[in-house]
């Protein structure tokens, strides 16, 4: 029997970084008004770096950031400033050549798998598009790896021929998963993956996430608002409130005390099953900021209980507290109201 065919790749080494984000920036510029102009500043100066075969979760409320920084991650589009890192090479100001090559190290999965296929596509031809684009394989080649990867996401591969509306909303995701990791890519950012999928399903999903994990080494960028998932699936946490950083670190440490008032909010509003593990529920008053109009100083104190008023004025800057990086000016002080 003939081995299936392995996209071309150069080798990896245990414990390299593969992603590294610099100080990302993204502005928008808008309209106000018959002649006016602002700028959304959808992220603001976010760093972080991500570990071969690791999972950083990327956690937070609607209008945080988290899918504006997918877009930074996978270059949909690019950075006003800031650089971003993969396996060394900065790709922030990448021409059209070199994204080529980025674009087979780095692949993405969207949160809808009802928009994110083709409907005209059959599965195979969806599959087989990223190799004609990016690997020299002949037909049959093409043929074999889109079997292989059909068998690895749990489908069957005579099943390749049939369109995305012959299957459902977990098998769909599936394939979607299969066209992310078909190139074998460093990096796959997930961005809500789970969330449009039912609740029996969703478990099968992620369980699949860390099979391939485990079997490709791949790195995860995982977005998600869902703090149940964040805990099953991810190795470090990334707490981001208003276009920035609020708190990051390994996921155990962050779970077992936040720091950042923010987080402690987010934590608290978690469900859980045992009395013992629930938390009293802080509920934030107020809203998030208008990005037109943000507030000066910490951009929480607005709804934070703990606010002073040297969070008005001065804007707390990234820190190491307790084994972690947290941005805020009292997060001894919050961590420790947990007793």
């Amino acid at each position: 029997m003939n081995a299936v065919p392995e996209v071309s790749r150069a080798p990896r080494q245990d414990g390299d970084l593969v992603l590294v984000a610099n100080e990302l920036t993204k502005h928008y510029p808008v309209r106000r008004g018959m002649f006016g102009h602002g700028t959304v500043k959808a992220l603001n100066g976010v760093s972080f770096s991500l570990s071969r075969g690791k999972t950083l979760a990327v956690v937070g409320e609607s209008g945080c950031g988290k899918s504006t920084l997918a877009r930074q991650l996978t270059m949909i589009e690019p950075p006003t400033s800031g650089r971003l890192l993969v396996e060394g090479e900065d790709v922030a100001g990448a021409n059209a050549a070199q994204l080529a090559g980025f674009r087979r190290r780095v692949q993405m999965v969207f949160q809808n798998p009802f928009a994110s296929l083709n409907p005209r596509k059959t599965v195979e031809q969806t599959l087989s598009e990223p190799l004609v684009i990016n690997a020299q394989m002949s037909a049959a080649e093409r043929a074999a790896r889109v079997a292989q990867m059909m068998r690895t996401v749990g489908l069957r591969p005579e099943h390749a021929k049939r369109y995305p509306h012959m299957f459902s909303g977990g098998q769909r995701q599936r394939i979607a998963i299969a066209r992310a990791m078909i190139l074998d890519p460093r990096i796959v950012v997930a961005d809500e993956p789970v969330s449009a999928l039912d609740v029996s399903i969703q478990a099968q999903i992620l369980n699949l996430f860390m099979d391939l994990q485990e079997q490709f080494k791949t790195s995860y960028v995982f977005i998600s608002h869902n703090l149940a998932v964040v805990e099953h699936i991810a190795d470090d946490v990334m707490v981001m409130y208003f276009g920035g950083v609020a708190e990051l670190g390994e996921k155990k440490t962050i779970f077992a005390k936040p720091r950042h008032p923010y987080t402690r909010s987010l934590m608290s509003a978690t469900p859980a099953i045992f009395e013992a593990d629930r938390r009293t529920q802080i509920k934030l008053q107020g809203e998030m900021p208008s990005p037109l109009n943000p507030p000066s100083g910490c951009t929480f104190h607005q709804r934070c209980p703990y606010a002073i008023e040297r969070c008005k004025v001065e804007e707390p800057k990234l820190r190491e507290v307790d084994g972690r990086l947290v941005s805020c000016h009292r997060a001894e002080e919050v961590g420790d109201a947990d007793g």
